[in-house]
């Protein structure tokens, strides 16, 4: 196994981490299994009920609650998209149940109709908790602004109920087997299966359904109760006025503001660390409801606005000098708009990709970039950037990244290679990926070579291209099938891409900011060249791979690669990968951190001029229609 990963997570994890492909593997085959026989348990029931056959339809039922209990969410969702939810599932056993007794049941007993009755009743009074459930949720959940490490005591926000209560009924669906069970296996007892008289087993049922309606009625009492408790949340002015206060009183210097799907989370939460150290009172605005969950852990305050109304009558906001906008998207426009405050524009990595020169970057007041070759890239492309816009900050995120090799300092066996190919982009203009026609073959070109392979691709992967996804489950499969070596497949967050640096000795990936930020640990990188250009080429247009070894789409070049890395001095890139590090992240001194709080406060000395030239030293809402 190589050295220990960086921080707080040693090999071991990645080595649990590994055996997901597996479970990915087999998800699909078990959500249709799983899916087929919930779809064959009421069927089978409905026809033991009917024959009638008590004591095949007292085992089935059990068995039919496990396979539900079982049963995935996508192939829950799946049924429901049917018209087969579970409201419909838990019905047709119950209808069951009752047809069996209906079938078994000699006259006309009262528990017959006492059972119907009572799950009736159980269901009206779920559709009553379904109903509450929902509209506690959105005073919770729907408020007109969300907030992280805000304390809000004069708001009296209550703590949110058990989350089996605001699952809108469908965890509760079960109380049902407090009726069904029971019935079910105490039918073969009934009069016209024994002989021997009625002997309770709709009564049993009976007695299920009264628990099972008890709980269910605490339930709605429950919601109730929380419902009244957090009735003030319903409030709007109320919510916005206590959040604007607390701003306002925490004086934001700066803002971090984002919007996005919860997948390109990852762009601002790459920043936060970075932010939580700056001089500058930082607060963080998001625009999306699913971000506020899904941006990584910070010690920042975070608001959530999807207003823009909302956003636009935020007072607190008045006093803010920079907005630091790490991706380009039509809802910054409604920052952008605010004067008095001098947008920046991050990004979340530096490349030689088409995103790192968007001509839409050219709305900002600066253009920040790690490096030269950032300010060049810009240059190069015309797209209207101003030469005086650009700031060259460095890249604060890299300072965790370790320029040693575990295999090269004899604290790993073998070598490890991070194969960190980019995702297909927004259409094929853009498609800079290697993982379609390359992907798998480079993977099986390295399990031959004996190295040990970690394989993390681009969060984004498979989002547009189903060849991607196609590619992505191949690699998986391999690693998975691959023996003698703890191989992984970082899927998920953790470990992170840093993380996945210091634990390879060489990079395999394609024209992204993985490669300008891999080439800060000073370690071999390779580039694939899927279109196949000459080598001259492919380096004039993507100046990133300078200092790299290329590998086209034949992969003819791996062994002799990997060969020459083993070699004493065969390393012959060395030299070019140290001045190519200055090229594309800047100097190594002052620290980027110290350079990244340095340009932040000069943005915030500007816009403040500005500001006071235009007289907009106090801002009023009217300033801002």
């Amino acid at each position: 196994m190589g050295g220990n990963i960086t921080g707080r997570r040693a090999p071991n994890a990645l080595v649990a981490i590994a055996r997901r492909p597996a479970l990915r593997s087999l998800a699909g085959g078990r959500r249709g299994a799983f899916t087929a026989l919930t779809l064959a348990s009421y069927p089978a029931l409905l026809a033991a009920a009917v024959w009638p056959l008590p004591v095949a339809f007292a085992v089935l039922v059990p068995l039919s609650y496990a396979v539900e209990a079982a049963l995935p969410g996508r192939a829950a969702a799946a049924l429901s998209r049917a018209h087969l939810g579970a409201t419909v599932r838990f019905l047709s056993r119950e209808t069951a149940a009752v047809v069996l007794l209906a079938r078994l049941a000699p006259g006309r007993p009262w528990s017959f109709a006492a059972l119907a009755a009572g799950l009736f009743l159980f269901h009206g009074l779920r559709a009553v908790q379904t109903w509450l459930a929902e509209h506690v949720d959105r005073r919770h959940n729907q408020m007109p602004v969300m907030t992280r490490n805000i304390d809000l005591p004069a708001l009296r926000i209550p703590p949110a109920p058990p989350g089996v209560l605001l699952t809108r009924g469908a965890r509760l669906l079960h109380l049902d087997a407090l009726a069904v069970v029971p019935a079910a296996v105490t039918a073969p007892m009934s009069p016209a299966w024994t002989g021997r008289g009625w002997v309770g087993a709709g009564w049993t049922g009976v007695a299920g359904a009264v628990v099972a309606l008890a709980l269910e009625t605490a339930a709605v009492a429950a919601l109730l109760a929380h419902a009244r408790r957090a009735r003030h949340l319903g409030d709007r002015r109320r919510v916005l006025a206590a959040v604007d206060d607390w701003v306002a009183a925490y004086r934001p210097e700066v803002v971090m503001y984002f919007s996005g799907p919860v997948t390109a989370a990852y762009q601002a939460s790459m920043w936060l660390g970075t932010l939580e150290r700056i001089t500058p009172r930082t607060l963080v605005v998001l625009r999306d409801r699913p971000l506020a969950t899904a941006l990584g852990a910070t010690t920042l305050p975070v608001v959530c606005i999807p207003s823009s109304v909302d956003l636009m009558n935020f007072r607190a906001l008045d006093g803010v000098r920079v907005a630091l906008f790490p991706a380009n998207v039509g809802n910054n426009i409604h920052m952008l708009r605010v004067p008095g405050v001098r947008s920046v524009f991050i990004g979340h990595g530096d490349s030689d990709k088409e995103a790192s020169f968007n001509p839409y970057t050219k709305v900002y007041d600066e253009v920040w970039v790690a490096g030269p070759a950032g300010r060049d890239r810009y240059l190069r492309a015309q797209v209207g950037v101003r030469d005086e816009a650009v700031e060259e900050v460095g890249r604060p995120q890299l300072a965790g990244v370790l320029r040693t090799s575990p295999y090269a300092e004899g604290a790993a066996p073998y070598r490890t290679v991070l194969y960190a190919p980019t995702w297909e982009g927004w259409s094929d203009d853009l498609f800079h990926s290697s993982l379609v026609a390359m992907g798998p073959a480079i993977v099986r070109a390295l399990l031959r070579e004996r190295v040990r392979v970690i394989y993390k691709p681009h969060p984004l992967t498979g989002h547009r291209s189903p060849a991607a996804r196609t590619a992505h489950r191949k690699i998986l499969a391999l690693l998975q099938e691959s023996t003698g070596m703890p191989h992984v497949a970082v899927t998920g967050r953790e470990p992170s891409l840093y993380e996945c640096f210091n634990e390879a000795d060489v990079l395999i990936s394609d024209i992204s900011s993985v490669v300008s930020d891999f080439v800060a640990s000073g370690k071999p990188y390779v580039v694939a060249n899927v279109a196949d250009l000459p080598p001259d080429r492919f380096r004039r247009r993507y100046p990133a791979a300078g200092a790299a070894y290329l590998l086209g789409p034949g992969l003819a070049e791996l062994p002799g690669i990997l060969r020459r890395l083993d070699a004493p001095g065969g390393d012959d890139m060395a030299e070019a990968r140290r001045a190519q590090r200055a090229y594309l992240l800047g100097p190594d001194h002052p620290d980027p951190l110290a350079r990244f709080d340095e340009a932040v406060r000069r943005a915030a000395a500007r816009a403040e001029a500005r500001a006071r030239s235009l007289g907009l030293e106090a801002l009023t809402p009217s300033a801002r229609d």
